[in-house]
C-alpha cells in the first residue's frame, strides 16, 4: 500500500510540474492531429481482462491473437487455452473479435465478422469451439444476434430475422422457437426504442435449468415509421424503422414461457393494460421462478411479478411508486440461497441499497445518507457482503465500499480521492481498479482481499507525453445560481493567464436528467481540445446544472415536465457570474453541446441572447415533440397531457430572440435524434429571418465518427469559435 501510495504521489507531483511550469524549457502546443491524428495522449488500458469462473484466473489475449490462463496472484501463465488465427471455417481463419464461455469453461462462443445495428445491437457470425474435442461448429450460416449458451451448455439461443431459434449441440439440429418474425413482429430482439432508452438488446433469457426460454414478442405494427436516406450510389438508399415519438403508439409487448422438454408455448398474464413497458424480466435462481417488471407507460409505477410458468398467471412481489418518474437500472441481485432480491431505490431521496425479504415481505436499507450508491458490483452470499461504489465523499468522485446484508460493517476499500471503476473477479478474491483524478494518470491496480496488490498498468508513456506539452490545471468550483444553489464546475485558465486582462470564456455542457461532466477523473479527448483553446487564449467551463446527478432526487427531479427551463436558466446564470469577473470580457461568452447539451447550447443562445455570443449545437433535440417517448415522455409526460412544457421549452419556438452567431451540425443518419430536429430549426430560423452556420455529415450516425470525421467536425467547431468568440 505504501509503495502504491508513494507511486501516486510521484506521478502527481510530476503532473503538477508538467502543467505548472511551462517557462523553464519550451513546450509544445497541442493540435487537433495530435488529439484525432496521431493520437498522442493516448492511455493504456488493461483490456481483455475477464475472470475465469474459479476465480482464481484470468483470461488475456496476447499479441499472438493466443488466449491466454492467467492466475491472479502472481500474474503466471498456466496455461495456453486456444490459438485463434489457428481455427478456420472453409479454409479461412476465424478473425475473432469477441468469446464466450458455457459455465463450465469447456465451450466457447466465438464472435466474428461484427455488424453494429444501432447503438447496442451486434450481429455477428457465430462458433462454438469445444476446448476438449476442439471441434469447431457454426451456430448458424449467417449472421445472428445475441447468441446465448444455455445453462447446461448442450444448446445455443439466437435470433435470426427477428425470429428465436436455439441449436441442440448434441444432435447439431437447429430448433425454431418462433417462425412468424417479421418487419413489424420481433421475437427475442428489442425494438428501437426499448434497446435505445431500457438500454438491453437481447430480448430472452434461459431458465436457470434450462428447461424453458422466456422471450419478448414486440409487435409493432400500429407504431409509426420513420425514414432517412444514405448517399450512396446514384441513387439513395432509404433505411426505415419503427421509432416512437413522444405521444404515439408503442409496440404491443407480450412475455412468452417455451418450455423446451413439453415444446408448448405459455402467454404471461401481464394484467388488461396493454400501454405499459416491460424493462426487465429475469430468472429468481432460489426457485427457478421468471420474474417480470411491469412499468406504466408514466413510468412511475413499478411492479414486480412472479410468473408461474406452467399457466403464465403472475402474483406481485414487489411494488414502488413515485411522483415523478422511476429509472430501471441493473442493481437487481435475486439471490441463490435465500428468496429475496437486493436493489438500489431512491425512495428515501437518495440512491440507496435495499435488502427485501420475498417471503417474509420485509425490506431493510443498507446504506443511509445525503449521498448516492452509483453501482453494484456484485453480492457474495457465502460471506454475506456487498460491494458497492458510491459518491458518499463528494458528488464528484467514487470510491468503493462493502458492507453486510445487515447493514453492518460498512467498509471503504478504496478511499483515496478521485475516480475507481472497478471490477471483481468471480468469487470477489480479486478486483482491478482503474484510479485517477485530474491530476493522476490513470492506474491499473490488482487487489486481493488478503490486502496484497499488482499494478499492471501506470500510464508512464503518458505522463512522460505531458511533459512536452503546455497542460493548465483543472480546477473545481463552486457557483450560485440565481435560487442561492450552489452548482459543481470547473474552470480551465490559459497558461499565462493574467487577471488583469479581459479573456472569452467558453463553456460546456450536457446537462440531461442524472447525467454529470464535473468529476475528479482524468481527462478524456475533449479535455485535450479545451487544453488546445485554453492555450489560444481562451477559458473553458463546465457545470453541472439542476437535474444533473448525483446530488439526490430532488435537485434531479425537478427539472421534471419542464426539461430545458431550470437547465438553462442555469447556464445562464453561471454566464452571468463569470460576465461580472473583471478578467471575462462579458460580450464573448459562448457555449457548446452535443445532443442533450445541443438542445441546451441551442436554448442558453435564444433565451439568454444578452449573454452568450453564440453557440454550437451538435445533434441538438429542437422539439421535444421530435423525440422518442421512453425518454421524453419519463421526464415530461406525454404532450398530450404537458403541451405548455413541450412548447415552452423547444428550441424552433424561441428562433425569434436569437441575436447571436450559432452553429447547427448533425448527421444524416442519426437514427436516434433525427436530422429532422436541425432541419425544422434551419427552417424557423429561416421563417424568422435569423442567420445561421450549419454542417452537415452524410451518412453519420448519433456519434458523427468514422475516417477522417472527428477530425473534421472538431476544426469546423474550433474555426467558428475563433471566428466568432
Amino acid at each position: 500500500m505504501k509503495y502504491l501510495q508513494m507511486i501516486r504521489n510521484i506521478q502527481a507531483v510530476l503532473f503538477l510540474l508538467c502543467i505548472s511550469l511551462p517557462a523553464l524549457a519550451q513546450k509544445k502546443s497541442i493540435t487537433l492531429e495530435d488529439i484525432w491524428v496521431k493520437n498522442t495522449f493516448r492511455q493504456e488500458f488493461v483490456s481483455g481482462f475477464r475472470s475465469m469462473k474459479d476465480g482464481l484466473h484470468y483470461t488475456e489475449m496476447n499479441s499472438n491473437n493466443t488466449l491466454l490462463k492467467v492466475r491472479f496472484s502472481d500474474a503466471q501463465i498456466v496455461d495456453s487455452i486456444v490459438s485463434f488465427k489457428d481455427l478456420k471455417w472453409e479454409n479461412a481463419e476465424i478473425k475473432v473479435e469477441d468469446y464466450q464461455f458455457n459455465h463450465d469453461e469447456t465451450k466457447m462462443l466465438l464472435f466474428a465478422e461484427s455488424e453494429p445495428i444501432y447503438r447496442r445491437s451486434i450481429l455477428n457470425k457465430v462458433f462454438v469451439y469445444d476446448l476438449q474435442s476442439k471441434q469447431l461448429t457454426q451456430v448458424h450460416s449467417k449472421k445472428i444476434l445475441h447468441a446465448t449458451f444455455s445453462p447446461q451448455s448442450d444448446k445455443v439461443a439466437y435470433v435470426f430475422e427477428n425470429n428465436l431459434y436455439y441449436r441442440d449441440l448434441g444432435t447439431n439440429r437447429e430448433v425454431p422457437v418462433t417462425e412468424d418474425g417479421d418487419y413489424n413482429h420481433l421475437y427475442g430482439n428489442c425494438d428501437w426504442v426499448y434497446e435505445e432508452e431500457f438500454e438491453f438488446t437481447r430480448a430472452f433469457t434461459w431458465s436457470e435449468k434450462g428447461d424453458y426460454i422466456a422471450y419478448y414478442h414486440f409487435d409493432q405494427t400500429e407504431v409509426p415509421e420513420y425514414r432517412f436516406d444514405f448517399y450512396e450510389n446514384l441513387y439513395p438508399r432509404e433505411y426505415r424503422y419503427k421509432y416512437p415519438k413522444a405521444g404515439e403508439k408503442n409496440a404491443l409487448v407480450n412475455i412468452m414461457i417455451h418450455h423446451i422438454g413439453k415444446r408448448k408455448k405459455i402467454s404471461v398474464n401481464l394484467g388488461e393494460n396493454t400501454d405499459i413497458y416491460i424493462p426487465r424480466i429475469k430468472v429468481n435462481p432460489y426457485d427457478n421462478s421468471l420474474i417480470v417488471y411491469r412499468l406504466n407507460r408514466l413510468q412511475n409505477h413499478l411492479e414486480l411479478l412472479r410468473v408461474d410458468v406452467n399457466d403464465g398467471s403472475t402474483e406481485m412481489i414487489y411494488e414502488e411508486k413515485n411522483e415523478a418518474y422511476i429509472e430501471i437500472n441493473d442493481h437487481w441481485h435475486f439471490f441463490k440461497q435465500q428468496n429475496a432480491v437486493l436493489f438500489t431505490s431512491e425512495k428515501d431521496g437518495y440512491t440507496h441499497i435495499y435488502y427485501h425479504d420475498l417471503n417474509a415481505h420485509t425490506e431493510k436499507q443498507l446504506t443511509k445518507g445525503n449521498w448516492e450508491v452509483t453501482e453494484i458490483h456484485g453480492v457474495d452470499e457465502n460471506k454475506g457482503t456487498v460491494y458497492y461504489t458510491a459518491a458518499e465523499s463528494s458528488p464528484l468522485e467514487r470510491q468503493l465500499f462493502k458492507v453486510q446484508l445487515d447493514g453492518t460493517k460498512k467498509t471503504s476499500l478504496r478511499p483515496e480521492k478521485g475516480w475507481h471503476a472497478v471490477q471483481f473477479s468471480d468469487g470477489f478474491q480479486y478486483y482491478l481498479d482503474r484510479y485517477s483524478n485530474t491530476t493522476q494518470v490513470p492506474v491499473y491496480t490488482l487487489y486481493s482481499q488478503t490486502g496484497s496488490n499488482r499494478v499492471l498498468k501506470e500510464n508512464q508513456a503518458l505522463l512522460k507525453k505531458l511533459g512536452e506539452y503546455t497542460i493548465s490545471p483543472l480546477n473545481f468550483v463552486q457557483v450560485p445560481n440565481k435560487a442561492g444553489i450552489l452548482l459543481n464546475g470547473w474552470v480551465i485558465y490559459p497558461p499565462d493567464f493574467d487577471s488583469s486582462k479581459k479573456y472569452p470564456l467558453f463553456m460546456f455542457q450536457y446537462s440531461g436528467p442524472g447525467s454529470q461532466q464535473v468529476t475528479n477523473q482524468f481527462g478524456s479527448r475533449d479535455f485535450w481540445w479545451y487544453q488546445m483553446l485554453a492555450q489560444k487564449g481562451y477559458i473553458i467551463a463546465c457545470f453541472d446544472g439542476t437535474g444533473t446527478g448525483f446530488r439526490g432526487e430532488a435537485f434531479k427531479k425537478k427539472t421534471y415536465l419542464q426539461l430545458g427551463k431550470y437547465e438553462s436558466d442555469d447556464q445562464i446564470d453561471v454566464a452571468d457570474y463569470f460576465a461580472n469577473k473583471s478578467y471575462i470580457d462579458p460580450a464573448r461568452i459562448g457555449i457548446w453541446g452535443w445532443s442533450y447539451g445541443g438542445y441546451m447550447s441551442s436554448i442558453c443562445l435564444l433565451k439568454g441572447a444578452d449573454v452568450f455570443k453564440m453557440a454550437i449545437a451538435v445533434a441538438p433535440v429542437t422539439n421535444w415533440r421530435y423525440y422518442d417517448n421512453i425518454y421524453t415522455e419519463r421526464y415530461m409526460r406525454t404532450p398530450q397531457e404537458n403541451a405548455t412544457g413541450y412548447d415552452d421549452n423547444s428550441p424552433v419556438n424561441m428562433v425569434q430572440q436569437m441575436k447571436g452567431k450559432y452553429l447547427l451540425i448533425h448527421g444524416t443518419a442519426d437514427d436516434n435524434v433525427h436530422y429532422q430536429n436541425t432541419l425544422e430549426m434551419q427552417k424557423a430560423l429561416i421563417n424568422a429571418g435569423k442567420e445561421f452556420d450549419s454542417e452537415a455529415y452524410p451518412n453519420k450516425n448519433h456519434g458523427i465518427g468514422g475516417g477522417s470525421t472527428r477530425l473534421h467536425l472538431y476544426r469546423k467547431m474550433t474555426d467558428f469559435i475563433l471566428t466568432h468568440l
